[in-house]
């Protein structure tokens, strides 16, 4: 059986000299899963039906090359593992007493590290800090510091010894964590910045461990996302540059798949892989070495592909040794909570009013009594059918284990969260044939963007006040509010207070700072109310509690001139969603 054809292979030579009786070639297979999202069995839980890749098939792969290389395959995941199935959501939150599966699927696949995830810390101390007791082989996260000790909290590193070569693997986490979670969740850490946190691991490692081979396993995207004084969201490419000693890194976060050279300031190549999510590819890596008859490398060659596993078969053990957590798990998800008259839908929401988001805006507004509610569409293609509603279509109402929160902001304020929304999500018409989303054609293996050129996740509606966005004018310009939805009016100088996800409440997306122009620091001073529990955890209650429900949108704000808009939306939700 084989598996898909590598993208791109790299090899990245030191020192050529010709093989010797007298030495010695080893050649190790690196493994990397990244981002796998709760993705561990072959049944989408939120879906109810069977799915492709997951760690059912990984596992199938890694068993193939540890029947042809042995103890020579090493095997990471990095991170983001806590959140996204409904295994993890019932892993640590319905049943946190049992052990956590994410611990246990790692363990029985004999994983030999792995880093934290910002997903990961989502979850807070109390999963967190159980789940790393419980997973076997080192977790790591060098830049992850304890602020009482001054230590990582973690790992910083790891050194696996495979046939006389000893491989140092280095794991770092994005340090943008404050942007997104209160600090309850991850009280008593700080999170370095990852190049300066590199170099000074690199020292100690060639000072200290002397090894023959460097991993970097970074849970950041390759460039890009937030940029501050302090640090970089996404740093992986800049690191491989700046901090020599590397041979490979291995990196994700960002979801999108990346196979490529780096030179970094000594003019040396390192091979970069992303292997993007949900276990349907893995990164793997072949490192050649030729070791003299004292044991010193003379020559190293890195081969860097990403493999699909999404269409291998199942390793039916694997499936077998859970499957009593995939029966308690079905069992959860499969139970009724109530009822739906219509089926919503997300794609809705990108091209004016939804049922679907104005359903999560009417919890949130009731919920808190604020004057305003912001959301999101957080999964970029999805629906609630029609009739009974499961408990697995929460995971498609609500994605994320969010908080409810609640800010104190004044109008202007609001208005300039919105245009800062509205110019990552509308592009600007000049005539009735332009595009009236802000689309781009580079992006089709982002998991995150799809056909936009920015994070869905971060075009906010408003309800609770009506408003008209005109797609002619300029950024900044775009959005007019009208009135408060009761009719009061709205006022730019008055406080208001506005119902958000803890995401966004955070920080997240930077709408709040670089939007409406909240100095970061503010922000903890605005919050006037946490929910105690996640959002789903609510909405279930909601539906729960009505039985049966029939969500409809508002219509308290329209994009215009309408002559444009309106050909201008049916052309693109074209484009994007197809006939």
């Amino acid at each position: 059986m084989k598996p898909t054809t590598c993208i791109l292979a790299a090899i990245l030579t030191l020192t050529p000299m010709a093989t010797t009786a007298k030495n010695k070639t080893v050649t190790l297979r690196i493994l990397q899963t990244s981002d796998v999202h709760g993705c561990f069995f072959p049944y989408n839980f939120i879906e109810r039906k069977p799915m492709k890749g997951t760690l059912a098939r990984v596992s199938t792969y890694v068993n193939q090359l540890r029947q042809k290389h042995g103890s020579n395959v090493i095997l990471l995941d990095n991170g983001d593992i806590l959140q996204g199935q409904p295994t993890c959501y019932y892993s640590n939150y319905v049943k946190p007493e049992i052990p956590n599966v994410a611990a246990e699927v790692v363990n029985y696949l004999g994983y030999d590290a792995e880093t934290m995830g910002n997903h990961d810390v989502e979850t807070g101390h109390a999963v967190y800090d159980k789940w790393i007791k419980e997973v076997k082989c080192p977790m790591l996260g060098a830049n992850i510091v304890d602020t009482h000790t001054g230590k990582p909290y973690v790992k910083p590193y790891t050194i696996v010894e495979r046939d006389g070569v000893k491989v140092a693997i280095l794991g770092l986490l994005t340090p943008a964590i404050p942007n997104w979670l209160s600090e309850e969740l991850w009280s008593g850490l700080r999170f370095d910045e990852m190049v300066s946190c590199a170099k000074k691991w690199m020292d100690h490692l060639r000072k200290h461990e002397h090894p023959d081979v460097v991993v970097g396993l970074f849970h950041s995207g390759h460039e890009g996302g937030i940029v501050t004084e302090q640090y970089e969201e996404d740093a992986s490419l800049r690191v491989a540059r700046e901090v020599p000693g590397f041979d490979l890194v291995l990196f994700g976060h960002d979801h999108r798949q990346y196979n490529n050279i780096v030179r970094n300031v000594e003019g040396r190549d390192v091979v970069c892989l992303d292997p993007s999510s949900n276990a349907l590819m893995v990164a793997d890596a072949t490192i050649a070495l030729t070791m003299d008859k004292r044991g010193r490398v003379k020559d190293k060659k890195v081969e860097g592909c990403l493999t699909s596993v999404a269409d291998l078969p199942v390793d039916q053990a694997y499936v077998t040794h859970f499957a009593a957590t995939i029966d308690s798990i079905r069992t959860y998800v499969e139970r009724p909570i109530g009822e739906f008259e219509s089926t919503i839908y997300t794609r809705d929401c990108y091209f004016g009013n939804s049922a679907f988001s104005d359903f999560i805006h009417d919890l949130q507004l009731r919920f808190t009594g604020a004057d305003i509610s912001l959301n999101a569409p957080l999964s970029f293609d999805t629906h609630i059918q029609a009739g009974t509603v499961h408990m697995s279509d929460m995971f498609n109402l609500y994605r994320y284990e969010n908080q409810l929160y609640v800010l104190r902001m004044t109008g202007e304020e609001v208005r300039k969260h919105l245009e800062m929304s509205y110019d990552l999500w509308v592009n600007t018409m000049h005539s009735p044939d332009d595009h009236i989303m802000l689309l781009s054609n580079d992006d089709s293996n982002d998991k995150q963007r799809f056909r936009f050129k920015n994070l869905a996740f971060n075009f906010d509606s408003a309800c609770g006040i009506d408003y008209e966005v005109d797609v002619t004018k300029p950024d900044g310009e775009k959005v007019r509010i009208l009135r408060m939805s009761n009719g009061q009016a709205f006022e730019p100088d008055k406080w208001y207070n506005v119902a958000m996800n803890s995401y966004r409440g955070n920080g997240g997306g930077e709408l709040l700072t670089k939007g409406a122009g909240i100095p970061p620091e503010e922000l903890k001073n605005r919050v006037i109310f946490r929910s105690e529990r996640d959002q789903r955890y609510y909405l279930t209650e909601e539906i729960e509690k009505a039985g049966r429900l029939n969500p409809q949108a508002h219509h308290n704000w329209r994009f215009v001139p309408e002559e444009w808009t309106i050909p201008a939306i049916a052309r693109d939700r074209q484009i994007i969603f197809g006939k």
